[in-house]
């Protein structure tokens, strides 16, 4: 699915993919509703609104909200899409999915502002400034039994992820993988991330995830519906 992105909105790619994936295995029934956190160019909201779910995205970036819109439309899909930090435009709603790539990758200089292209992958010095709060928030906007799949790296500590889900009340676990080189982000800190004892002396590789985490009461662990292809994602620009 080819997909409009302007200049500092994240291109979909092998995270993108392997969360496509993720999300076709779900039971999703016509009407749904669905929320797309850190949507980018929209590719996760115009999958769900495709078979038949009432979608929602949501972006900080202006640049990001106008993608999706765009992309949208090409398609003839209806998308609700908004702007705000997180989860901030829906506060009091409830949703029966929610998909998440938010920024993931650990940054030298967790102080510094972050604008420009950076925005979409820069998450602090452990990459969890965002994963924390997804993680927190979670429960506020899941509906009851609703599911949350949230794609990360495995430098951004999925077992702090698994925990964090699991205190906020959720029950997870890792229901997709898939290693990948680093993309020209990671490369250009694969010394610091040596340093700081992320990763072993000599990896240039990352394990991506996708965790899955549901919202209910008696704590099933529903299981997702094997069979469904995925969407298919160009490859618009290097991995993270």
């Amino acid at each position: 699915m080819t997909m409009i992105r302007p200049n500092g909105v994240y291109a979909p790619q092998g995270d993108t993919a392997l969360l496509l994936e993720s999300l076709a295995r779900e039971r999703l029934a016509r009407g749904a509703r669905t929320l797309d956190l850190c949507t980018g160019t929209g590719v996760l909201a115009i999958a769900a609104a495709r078979r038949g779910a009432r979608a929602t995205a949501a972006d900080i970036a202006p640049a990001a909200v106008t993608a999706a819109r765009r992309n949208a439309r090409l398609r003839r899909c209806r998308v609700r899409v908004l702007r705000g930090d997180l989860a901030a435009p829906v506060a009091g709603e409830r949703f029966d999915l929610v998909t998440a790539n938010p920024p993931y990758v650990p940054a030298p200089s967790p102080d510094a502002p972050v604008s420009g292209p950076a925005r979409a992958w820069d998450a602090g010095h452990d990459g969890r400034l965002l994963l924390d709060r997804i993680c927190r928030d979670a429960p506020a906007v899941l509906a009851p039994d609703g599911v949350l799949l949230l794609v990360q790296s495995s430098l951004s500590g999925v077992g702090d992820t698994l925990a964090a889900l699991d205190a906020a009340g959720l029950r997870a676990r890792v229901v997709a993988s898939r290693e990948q080189p680093f993309g020209p982000v990671m490369t250009a800190r694969a010394d610091w991330f040596e340093a700081r004892g992320i990763v072993a002396p000599g990896t240039r590789t990352e394990r991506l995830v996708v965790i899955r985490a549901v919202h209910a009461a008696d704590a099933r662990m529903a299981r997702p519906r094997p069979g469904r292809r995925a969407v298919p994602v160009a490859d618009h620009g290097p991995a993270r």
